[in-house]
C-alpha cells in the first residue's frame, strides 16, 4: 500500500520479502546475526494464519525501515477460547527516513481484533508505546548466580528430546514442538520425584555480555522452587551463562541465593479485550525466535 509523501511507501513484509528484511537488519541492526539468520529468524516455528511478517518502508526498490512482527492464537485466561496476539519485534528505521517509522507502528496497530505485545522496547519506543495506550507488565526480577552446587537428591534435568516429550503433559507438549526448533529457545524438564516442570530459557545480553540466561517460561514455579540449584547448575554447564534473570511473574519464588534485579527489562501490552496481564507468556514471540 502507498500512503506516504516522498514516495516513501508502507508495505506489508510477504514471504518473498524475508531474506531481503534479513539482510537490512544485519547491516543495520544488529549485525551479529546474518542476513540469513534473520530471515530465518523471522520466520516462527509454529503454525499461524499470519496476514504478514510485519510491515516495511520502502523507496523505489530500496528497503528503508523495517518493522517484524510474530502472530499466534493463544488460550484466554477463562479456557473457554483464543485470542489472536501480534508482537512487535525488531524495528528498524534508516536515520534519513526516521519520520517515517511512526507509519509502520500506525500500519501494524491498524490490523483490528489483537492483543499487541512490545517484548524488548527500547528508548523512545517506551514513550511512544505509552502514548499509544500500551500499558507495562510487571517485569520484577531476581537475579540467580549459576553455580555448580551439587544437586539435591531425586532432582533430575532431561534435555534429549524423547525424554522431554516423554515427560510432558499434551498441552506443554504441544507447546514443546511448536518450539523445539526456534532459533533463540533452550528447553528442559526438571523433575523432582514423580512431579516435572517444563522451562523455556534464552541467551540475553546486559552491556553487551552474552552471559545470562533469561526465563522464558515456566510451567510449575513450585517444582522449579523445591528443584533448588539443578536448573541454574544446568544453565552454567549446559549453556555457559552465569547469570539466570528470572521473572517472579514467570518464575515465582526466586531461590535463595539470588538477588533482586535492579533494572529489569520493561515490557508492554495492548489489549482491545481488556485481557489481564497475568494471560501475557514470552512463547510464541521473538523472544523464542530471534537469538540476538
Amino acid at each position: 500500500m502507498v500512503d506516504g509523501p516522498r514516495g516513501v511507501d508502507v508495505a506489508p513484509i510477504r514471504d518473498e520479502d524475508v531474506q531481503a528484511v534479513g539482510e537490512f537488519l544485519h547491516r543495520h541492526l544488529n549485525s551479529r546475526l546474518s542476513g540469513r539468520l534473520w530471515a530465518r529468524s523471522a520466520l516462527p516455528t509454529w503454525t499461524v494464519d499470519a496476514p504478514n511478517h510485519g510491515f516495511l518502508l520502502r523507496q523505489g526498490d530500496d528497503i528503508v525501515g523495517v518493522y517484524l512482527a510474530f502472530y499466534s492464537e493463544r488460550p484466554v485466561a477463562d479456557g473457554t477460547g483464543s485470542r489472536k496476539v501480534c508482537n512487535l519485534a525488531a524495528w528498524c528505521v534508516l536515520e534519513e527516513h526516521r519520520a517515517h517509522g511512526v507509519r509502520l507502528v500506525r500500519a501494524m496497530l491498524r490490523q483490528k481484533g489483537y492483543d499487541f505485545v512490545d517484548l524488548s522496547p527500547s528508548g523512545n519506543v517506551v514513550d511512544l508505546n505509552t502514548r499509544l495506550g500500551f500499558e507495562f507488565l510487571d517485569t520484577t526480577s531476581a537475579m540467580v548466580p549459576n553455580v555448580p552446587l551439587p544437586s539435591r537428591r531425586g532432582v533430575r534435568v532431561l534435555t534429549r528430546p524423547t525424554d522431554i516429550e516423554r515427560a510432558l503433559p499434551e498441552h506443554e507438549l504441544a507447546v514443546y514442538r511448536d518450539h523445539r526448533h526456534a532459533g533463540a529457545a533452550w528447553h528442559f524438564v526438571v523433575q523432582v520425584g514423580e512431579e516435572s516442570c517444563y522451562v523455556v530459557a534464552r541467551r540475553d545480553r546486559r552491556k553487551r555480555m552474552p552471559v545470562f540466561a533469561t526465563l522464558l517460561h515456566v510451567s510449575d514455579p513450585a517444582v522449579l522452587a523445591r528443584a533448588g540449584h539443578a536448573p541454574y547448575r544446568h544453565l552454567l554447564l549446559r549453556h555457559r551463562t552465569l547469570v539466570t534473570l528470572a521473572e517472579h511473574r514467570v518464575a515465582g519464588r526466586p531461590p535463595r541465593l539470588s538477588r533482586p534485579q535492579r533494572a529489569p527489562r520493561r515490557r508492554m501490552y495492548r489489549s482491545p479485550h481488556q485481557t489481564p496481564a497475568s494471560s501475557i507468556d514470552y512463547l510464541y514471540s521473538e523472544l523464542t525466535c530471534v537469538p540476538w
